[in-house]
């Protein structure tokens, strides 16, 4: 990647932007100074600073088709679209010009020290570095920082492939963990928290242990939200389980592996039910105070609950909310703002996407448990989670949630698979409530694609036909689906967000993703 032809520095956030002077290889401007050394920029400054704007003055063609990715999960809304010039791209960006078939693009490596994303027009491109705190300045205080690793990407023979060799470039520095398929239960697509305990979790276990029948690679059972005493979506402590429904997670824990499961948990890290010290500035909810990771203190009490978790048996952690918890926001909420001005985090010394960094990391070496991260940064997860869940939530009541979230993930997420994580599109739900017509194409695709594979089975919807379609799935996904095939690629997926034809081994395969309506625009 050569080197940018205009850099800008804003040092608070209600400022200016203001161009910097150029000089052998550095930008200055009052107060910063932003090195390039083959693509790797680095940023200085005396006092605090906000962001840094690299641009590029490399005309794109008019018509070109551009993707980009998501901040953390993606929401139904990951696309190739014509330039919109204040579209923001987080992390990397491809563009695809249909009449010469040429894709190329920019990003930056896994493990940035900035919140990076870019803007695309028809004269040029720009990197976006966030550096702030929270919602104010960092106070760098003379310390050099590496912001990002920059990459300009080539056409590899299709859009497929460009995005493709471009993730694999941008993991190049990382390496994953060889744990095989990830495949198992999960009830909360049509418990959601509610009304289950152990029996509920053991039956989960036996259920998806049946549908194995047998496969050598064992699957996981998962105790989703629910189990600890504040209830859904609360926080800690999570020293023990709701009385009368888990009195003995441990016990819990030896009675899933002792069915022929592996058992899983899942935990709210930075939400606690207690008052106390160490909270984030501004942040909480109805469900307890959002905890600052850069006290020391709350980093001992995350890596204790793991180690908790471990010692009673688990030999999976999901944990979920984090960014949510630190920004006060989701993800499509957060924009190219990411959270609310003016608070900031006890330690202002360090950007926001470094202590983000640092909780993945320390969450990482807490425990040698299986982790998933769920509503985690996935460009700052990539190699410290083993599963990402990369679209927002499917869904046991409504089908249309499904189709939108899991599909589209999947879709345009899928080169992240064993490059960056597992990916994991979200749940397979069969209910009474959606159309196992539409859920087994679902579960078809997701179990050929070889990502991470979870099934919701509520008992009151089995029948021989879904307990066939499940377990034709579910072995499948054991045995590493189509991936040693050279795996899926959507096929329409430059002109849909949902692509229903894609190619797999046995040739191509068509999907219809639509009720008998369409699609319904009023659905959540």
């Amino acid at each position: 990647m050569r080197e940018p032809d205009q850099v800008f520095v804003q040092l608070d956030p209600a400022g200016d932007l203001r161009p910097a002077t150029a000089a052998g290889g550095r930008w200055s401007a009052t107060g910063a100074d932003v090195g390039w050394s083959g693509g790797e920029v680095a940023v200085t400054a005396s006092g605090g600073i906000s962001r840094v704007a690299l641009r590029w003055d490399e005309p794109v063609a008019p018509g070109a088709l551009v993707l980009g990715d998501a901040w953390e999960r993606s929401y139904g809304d990951l696309q190739w679209r014509h330039l919109q010039s204040e579209r923001f791209l987080p992390w990397y960006w491809l563009g695809h010009d249909e009449q010469t078939g040429r894709t190329f693009g920019a990003g930056v490596d896994v493990h940035p020290g900035a919140f990076c994303s870019w803007t695309v027009d028809r004269t040029g491109f720009t990197l976006w570095l966030d550096l702030r705190n929270g919602g104010g300045p960092t106070q760098l205080g003379g310390r050099e920082l590496t912001a990002a690793v920059v990459r300009s990407f080539e056409d590899a023979g299709t859009p497929w492939l460009t995005l493709h060799a471009a993730v694999e470039a941008m993991s190049s520095k990382i390496a994953l963990s060889d744990i095989g398929p990830v495949v198992g239960a999960n009830n909360w697509y049509y418990a959601y928290g509610e009304g289950f305990d152990e029996k509920a979790v053991l039956q989960n276990a036996a259920t998806v242990v049946e549908l194995a029948d047998g496969h050598p690679v064992r699957p996981f059972s998962v105790v989703d939200d629910g189990w600890n005493p504040g209830g859904n979506g609360s926080g800690g402590p999570w020293e023990s389980g709701i009385p009368g429904l888990f009195d003995n997670l441990a016990g819990t824990a030896a009675a899933v592996k002792e069915i022929g499961a592996r058992p899983g948990l899942w935990f709210r890290p930075l939400l606690s039910r207690e008052q106390g010290p160490w909270g984030r500035a501004g942040q909480s909810d109805g469900f307890g105070r959002t905890l600052d990771p850069t006290h020391p203190e709350v980093l001992d009490l995350v890596r204790a609950d793991l180690r908790r978790f471990k010692d009673w048996g688990f030999e999976l952690v999901k944990h979920d909310f984090s960014t949510y918890d630190l920004f006060g926001r989701f993800g499509p909420a957060m924009g190219a703002r990411l959270t609310s001005d003016g608070w900031q985090f006890h330690d202002t010394t360090r950007t926001t996407a470094e202590i983000v960094l640092e909780l993945y990391r320390e969450i990482r070496s807490a425990a040698d448990v299986v982790l998933i991260g769920c509503n985690t940064v996935g460009h700052l997860a990539a190699g410290l989670v083993d599963v990402q869940r990369t679209g927002d939530d499917t869904s046991g009541r409504d089908w249309e949630r499904t189709r939108k979230m899991g599909v589209n993930s999947l879709a345009f997420r899928l080169p992240q698979h064993n490059r960056f994580f597992i990916l994991d599109a979200d749940c397979v739900p069969c209910t009474p409530q959606t159309p196992w017509e539409l859920n087994r194409q679902f579960l078809d695709l997701v179990a050929r694609s070889g990502s991470a594979l979870f099934v919701s089975v509520d008992p009151a919807a089995r029948t021989a036909r879904t307990d066939r379609d499940l377990g034709d799935g579910i072995r499948l996904a054991l045995s590493g689906g189509d991936a040693t095939d050279g795996g899926i690629e959507p096929l329409d997926w430059l002109h849909d967000t949902t692509p229903t034809v894609w190619r797999a081994a046995a040739g191509t395969t068509r999907y219809d993703w639509s009720s008998p309506w369409g699609a319904d625009p009023a659905a959540d």
